[in-house]
């Protein structure tokens, strides 16, 4: 059970909590020390308080990244989750960050899509059945434009069509391939295909 929380400390960890829920991060120090109308040395003798009560976490000595956690030591909600990008359309040079491209965005548990700069693309068709990627899933992407064999990447192909697949480099060929007998594997001159992103998850929507 954790220890109890002086007055101090408890100001301290509600402001954290108001800051974090307006603004989407945890304030510097010297802001807290502002806000409060404390020291700064006052602000980092509380913050360590709480660390050591175990009801926040700080990446590092000196980082400014403090997590509130809650009674499973897990970061709390009001800071795990993280809106995306939905991407429309993919076409060369990773467009998913032109606000033009975007088709609306999701709200993803950061807990669970560590990455940065994420973006998500509707995926069309079943040819990625047989990895349970289905049609209208929401492929969630890291950008990339590069890919290791046997990834599941989304690549622009020829310049206009954007496709979910494994990827395979051979010595004069790229090799796309499906998850679904019922569709023949894919190869391309290495000028054809650009990769855009590695999918690291996927979030199944609502079915009619």
């Amino acid at each position: 059970m954790a220890e109890e929380l002086t007055a101090r400390q408890q100001e301290l960890l509600h402001y954290l909590e108001r800051e974090i829920a307006r603004e989407g991060r945890a304030p510097s120090l010297r802001e807290a020390a502002a806000d409060l109308g404390v020291s700064h040395a006052a602000v980092a003798q509380t913050l360590k308080a709480l660390e050591r009560k175990g009801v926040v976490r700080r990446e590092g000595r000196y980082s400014r990244n403090v997590h509130l956690l809650n009674r499973s030591q897990e970061t709390a909600g009001v800071q795990r989750w993280r809106e995306i990008p939905v991407i429309g359309r993919v076409t060369a040079g990773l467009p998913m960050y032109a606000q033009q491209e975007w088709d609306g965005t999701l709200v993803l548990d950061a807990e669970g899509f560590p990455g940065r700069d994420l973006f998500a693309l509707r995926v069309r068709g079943d040819s990625m059945r047989g990895v349970g990627i289905l049609e209208g899933d929401l492929a969630v992407c890291e950008p990339r434009q590069y890919a290791v064999d046997g990834e599941i990447v989304v690549v622009l192909v020829g310049g206009e069509e954007a496709t979910v697949k494994r990827f395979f480099r051979r010595p004069d060929h790229v090799e796309l391939r499906p998850e679904n007998p019922a569709y023949p594997v894919m190869r391309y001159g290495f000028g054809e295909v650009l990769v855009q992103g590695k999918v690291v998850g996927i979030v199944r929507t609502a079915r009619d």
